[in-house]
């Protein structure tokens, strides 16, 4: 019992110490863009080569936020360096969905 409480109390002391080193605008445009690619394919405006690529630009920022955060601060090049993928990225998911191209098969 005492080492439950013990768990439960340092991990509870330890998630205001994580907090400090997320990237809330980051993971916020980043969850935006996936609900646009996961939109996209269940209407059938991405294919699927379509949205494996957008899913590979995705992993790519999320790859470049993790090697940033990895001395516990991202800083001004790095954040810049992710804003410029991400609006590459956020480019390229609309041009991919208002392409001609369409996804016959899609779930709606």
């Amino acid at each position: 019992m005492k080492k439950i409480l013990t768990v439960a109390v340092l991990s509870a002391l330890s998630l205001p110490a994580l907090a400090q080193y997320t990237t809330p605008r980051i993971d916020q445009r980043q969850d935006n863009q996936e609900r646009r690619i996961e939109q996209g394919v269940r209407s059938g405006a991405l294919t699927p080569r379509e949205a494996a690529r957008l899913e590979r630009g995705q992993a790519r920022i999320r790859e470049m936020e993790r090697q940033a955060m990895a001395d516990g601060h991202v800083s001004r090049r790095e954040r810049a360096a992710i804003d410029a993928e991400q609006e590459r990225q956020n480019q390229l998911i609309a041009r991919l969905k208002h392409n001609d191209r369409t996804n016959d098969r899609a779930r709606y």
